[in-house]
């Protein structure tokens, strides 16, 4: 009996090991002001301010360099 349900233990822990878990779904949506920058032709630069906290500018092909997100709100 003993023999029996190790087995069956095992088993089970085969198969759960085995379970496929297919593709991992993608996290968060892309940033919407990043993705109008490069819309608009733009190239994005990552910097960060004193505090440590990260934005982006979006230099565009005229020459103008504007923060991202100024530049989708002028533009909405």
């Amino acid at each position: 009996m003993k023999k029996q349900i190790l087995a069956l233990s095992t088993s089970a822990v085969l198969a759960a090991c085995a379970a496929e878990t297919g593709e991992s779904p993608a996290i968060g949506m892309p940033n919407p002001a990043s993705e109008y920058c490069v819309q608009q032709g733009g190239k994005l630069e990552m910097k960060q301010n004193k505090d440590g906290n990260e934005y982006a500018l979006c230099h565009l092909p005229d020459g103008r360099v504007i923060e991202e997100w100024e530049l989708f709100r002028s533009q909405k």
